[in-house]
């Protein structure tokens, strides 16, 4: 009989933990003065049970004020003094923690958590949770250095980066970073941020820093010694891209078209990279088109060339061929008459004067031909 009751009673345990949802909270949290705090209650979501309704509720006086309602409608914060402050997660189903920023002594109270299901048959089950917060004025903690983006300690010359202090506490937190100096104990300071910026980041940053973080309460606190290293990128550059100072160019060619385009390409390939050496290297492409157009010029000049040697030759041809005996259609000669030769022994022996107007020689033989005919 008392195993009976035993199991019945371990039954009913089960059905109460494990039949309905049931939230999770703690039972106080303490958050810093002026800063934010996170409440938090959740519970394990189960098949056949539908969230309808979450509330939060503050305690002021005897009663329960409620200053956050969930419903189909949407989020709506009840009170003015909570707007813009608190905030509800609804990305993860379960998770209904309250997040209250900017904290002020009055905050400190009881805050209860309340959610509501619905089942399948459409009953619901409301359950809630009361948790105590606690506002103090913490001190700050020993801060932490980081750099912005990610970045490690060792950069590149010319970077923009910054290198960044963290404290937790009350705020305001008030931060000072200092610079150790080699041939002095005493490091100076460079800045009264929580963030110390280079812009850009030059080879004399180098060095080792640290920053000290102080709230309204509570002494100073030091965070580490980190190690910044600046590199000169030029020189990093050079390094890898360092040439011979003297140019030794191939001595054994061969007159053809594939070894001379072979040797052209390796002087200008060296002439590439020690010109990239110093800061003023051609690309590839404007190479290939420099060589490009000098081949053809040459070549253009070289046809202009061969085209007014071609004349030349073709008028001296002409010009040998003249005195050579003609004979025309009509099967007349081109050798000189008798009247022809009259003129010119007439001239020579200054026995007439210079005739005037000189008789072509077809029209001389025409005539005669006509005088013999008539």
């Amino acid at each position: 009989m008392g195993l009976l009751l035993g199991l019945l009673l371990l039954g009913h345990l089960m059905v109460v933990t494990y039949g309905h949802p049931v939230l999770e909270a703690p039972e106080s949290v303490t958050g810093p003065w002026k800063g934010d705090v996170n409440i938090p209650c959740t519970y394990r979501p189960l098949k056949g049970y539908t969230q309808v309704l979450v509330r939060w509720l503050v305690q002021r006086g005897s009663d329960p004020v409620t200053i956050f309602l969930r419903d189909s409608s949407g989020d709506h914060t009840q009170q003015a003094k909570y707007r813009g402050r608190l905030h509800i997660n609804h990305e993860v189903l379960g998770d209904v923690s309250l997040q209250l920023k900017t904290l002020e002594m009055d905050d400190r109270s009881h805050y209860t958590c309340e959610v509501t299901w619905e089942t399948r048959d459409g009953n619901q089950v409301v359950r809630d949770e009361i948790i105590e917060l606690r506002v103090q004025k913490l001190p700050a903690s020993k801060p932490t250095v980081t750099t912005g983006s990610g970045y490690g300690f060792t950069v590149l010359q010319g970077m923009r980066i910054s290198l960044q202090c963290q404290a937790q506490g009350s705020p305001p937190i008030s931060y000072v970073w200092y610079k150790e100096q080699a041939n002095n104990p005493e490091p100076i300071k460079v800045a009264t941020l929580s963030i110390l910026l280079f812009k850009p980041a030059v080879v004399a940053d180098s060095g080792s820093y640290f920053c000290t973080a102080k709230g309204r309460i509570g002494s100073e606190q030091c965070s580490d010694i980190v190690k910044f290293v600046v590199k000169d990128s030029s020189k990093l550059h050079k390094n890898k891209t360092e040439a011979p100072t003297t140019l030794q160019f191939p001595l054994k060619t061969t007159p053809t078209v594939n070894s001379y385009w072979a040797w052209t390409t390796e002087v200008n390939h060296y002439l590439g990279e020690t010109n990239a050496g110093q800061g003023k290297g051609l690309p590839i492409f404007t190479i290939t088109l420099i060589i490009f157009l000098c081949c053809m010029v040459a070549f253009m000049a070289y046809i202009m060339l061969y085209q007014k040697t071609s004349k030349q030759e073709h008028i001296y041809e002409v010009a040998s061929e003249e005195p050579a005996t003609r004979t025309s259609g009509n099967g007349y000669s081109n050798e000189p008459s008798l009247d022809q030769e009259y003129h010119i022994m007439a001239q020579i022996n200054g026995d007439y004067p210079p005739l005037v107007h000189i008789v072509s020689l077809d029209h001389e033989l025409l005539t005669i031909e006509d005088k013999s005919v008539c």
